[in-house]
């Protein structure tokens, strides 16, 4: 979402470039495609591989199965609703079973959610109007509006580990040197975004409830007109449901799901892209490649987690196709050596990422805030 003169080399850094508008016709640059063209310069680690390689891999899981895209809706949209369903007859004997089902509703409408995301990558159905229609569905029961997500998330795949390019579908970070040159106010701001209880419990909602009830002033038609019908079937929904619970019931069963699914949401994406090890570059040095299996985790989460994430726990194969379907991620993982040679952050080694503040770029890795006290006190960095 924070006027020390200290500085690591006293340089100011570059400043961060202003972001160029992304059609969904550009889609298939970085959707398993090609990506943006790697510069000439490669990254240094050699070992890297170079897109001829990667290609030819992935192209072999980017077909879509239609049975099991149908199979992952049934048996998630089914569970979902019945649920809702549960719930209304779990009011008559107690609270108590029906805020369980609550919570187990949040983890169904993660689900929910990855099929919509998967829709908007155009990777779950072969079809291109299957996919809208369904991901038009799918982000009324998440709150989150079809083509206007789908546009800002494509600037997320585009740019994700360019530390020139941020500010658009990420978690806000700063450089170290960007953080001491900060106001007090902005480190404030900083301070209190990365706080984990607005980060993960207070943010969710407000980015599902209120901040996707607006387009961004940069949204073409399609996307502007994408949010109000979403926001015009979210109310008929609501108001179908309140008429059937009560309003009041409604609403704290609805705040309820969508503070799981969205808590959990927000989570996954943190730790996706805020691990130990992680890839940042500046734009000359920014590469595709690097940025995927490098800038997006694969985290090895249990069974039945990984059930109900839609695998997107295989983020770092998911970076560098997005046309993979979720159904498909963890045979592409198993099958190939390049996948299973990238490091997993397991659940209990990712609860590290609740201290990672700030980006050294000098050393390369994410940093806390005590980073700052040993730069005031010239202690040497651990």
């Amino acid at each position: 979402m924070i006027n020390d003169s200290i500085s690591a080399k006293g340089v100011r850094p570059a400043p961060v470039a202003t972001m160029r508008r992304v059609e969904p016709e550009d889609l298939s640059r970085f959707e398993g495609e090609g990506g943006p063209e790697a510069p000439e310069q490669r990254i240094q680690d050699q070992r890297q591989p170079d897109p001829a390689t990667w290609k030819e891999i992935v192209a072999r899981y980017q077909r879509p199965a239609v049975w099991r895209g149908v199979w992952q809706v049934v048996n998630t949209l089914v569970p979902y609703a019945a649920l809702w369903y549960l719930m209304s007859l779990s009011l008559a004997v107690s609270w108590w079973l029906t805020v369980p089902l609550a919570i187990l509703a949040g983890g169904f409408l993660v689900r929910v959610f990855i099929i919509s995301h998967d829709c908007g990558h155009g990777s779950f159905f072969r079809s291109r109007t299957a996919n809208d229609i369904l991901g038009f569905i799918t982000g009324v029961l998440t709150f989150a509006p079809y083509y206007h997500w789908r546009w800002e998330h494509a600037l997320h795949h585009a740019t994700s580990g360019d530390l020139d390019k941020r500010g658009t579908g990420d978690i806000w970070t700063l450089t170290v040197q960007e953080y001491l040159e900060s106001s007090r106010w902005k480190r404030f701001a900083y301070r209190l975004a990365r706080n984990p209880v607005v980060l993960f419990v207070i943010a969710p909602l407000y980015v599902f409830i209120v901040k996707h009830r607006f387009p961004k002033s940069k949204a073409n038609r399609r996307e502007r007109d994408s949010v109000y019908w979403t926001n015009l079937a979210v109310f008929g929904m609501a108001a179908g449901l309140s008429w059937f619970f009560g309003i009041t019931t409604y609403l704290w069963i609805q705040l309820v799901i969508l503070m799981v699914a969205g808590s959990a949401g927000i989570w996954l994406f943190y730790v996706q892209h805020q691990f130990e090890g992680v890839y940042w570059e500046r734009r000359e040095e920014w590469d595709y490649t690097a940025a995927a299996l490098k800038g997006s985790s694969f985290y090895k989460l249990p069974k039945v987690l990984q059930w109900f994430s839609g695998n997107i726990g295989f983020h770092h194969i998911h970076h560098l196709s997005p046309r993979i379907p979720n159904y498909h991620l963890e045979k592409c993982h198993k099958a190939e050596p390049l996948f299973q040679s990238v490091k997993p952050v397991t659940l209990f080694s990712s609860l590290k990422s609740f201290t990672f503040r700030l980006w050294d770029e000098q050393r390369c890795k994410l940093v806390g805030y005590g980073h700052l006290r040993n730069l005031r006190q010239g202690k040497k960095p651990q």
